[in-house]
């Protein structure tokens, strides 16, 4: 239903990263391109730590609001990030999977699909307390309100998860265009069908087409190799 994109990803060599800029038609394609390009900078770093990672938001952020103050019109712009970094603690390979805003990583492994990131929106909340439910969250008229995002001040503290890499699991980055269409069941069963990262990308932006589609939708999957990740993205 969209005419303008304002999705960015990056699938890199050992970074993966889906923003989704907000700010209109003139600014948040821009949003979510500055906080890409910061973030894309991890992926020539060597000794990847989480504090590098912690670091490059944090830049994506000074980015964003730089650019709003030299572009009077584009004031307001921001952006949410979720991310996937492969690195080591002491030796060990390990991902850091973060996020600000309410774009998802999603892990996938032995048939099950769990959500690794929480989003930073008011209907989390509502649902934390217990307020309402995960059906009702879908269709709340609070739905797309984020707590977080990037170009706020004071920078917001971006969540960041250490997990130790496992052979055969399989990652999911997505802004919300993918979950507000799909239950987490239809993702599921498409990861399933589809052993080939690229092709199982693919086949759930097509899925999100053949419905509504009242948002623009960006997916980057990502493969546990014994030695080395892989991403594709669609």
């Amino acid at each position: 239903m969209r005419e303008h994109n304002e999705d960015a990803f990056l699938a890199g060599d050992r970074v993966w990263v889906v923003a989704d800029g907000m700010g209109g038609h003139a600014a948040g394609d821009v949003a979510s391109r500055l906080a890409v390009d910061s973030l894309a900078e991890l992926d020539g770093t060597d000794e990847l730590r989480p504090a590098r990672v912690h670091a490059a938001v944090a830049r994506a952020n000074s980015a964003v609001i730089g650019y709003g103050r030299e572009h009077p019109e584009a004031r307001g712009l921001g952006t949410t990030v979720a991310g996937l970094v492969e690195l080591e603690i002491d030796g060990v390979p390990h991902w850091a999977v973060f996020n600000v805003g309410d774009s998802r990583v999603y892990r996938y492994a032995d048939g099950e699909l769990r959500q690794a990131t929480i989003d930073h929106s008011e209907v989390e909340e509502l649902l934390e307390a217990g307020l309402i439910d995960a059906a009702q969250a879908r269709d709340h008229p609070a739905r797309h309100l984020i707590t977080r995002a990037i170009g706020m001040l004071p920078t917001p503290p971006v969540d960041l998860w250490l997990l130790p890499r496992t052979p055969g699991e399989r990652f999911l980055l997505c802004s919300d265009g993918l979950n507000s269409e799909l239950e987490d069941q239809q993702i599921a069963d498409v990861l399933a069908a589809h052993d080939d990262p690229g092709e199982a990308a693919s086949a759930l932006v097509a899925a999100v087409l053949g419905t509504e589609a009242r948002d623009n939708v960006t997916v980057v999957v990502v493969d546990a190799r014994p030695q080395q990740g892989r991403a594709d993205d669609a």
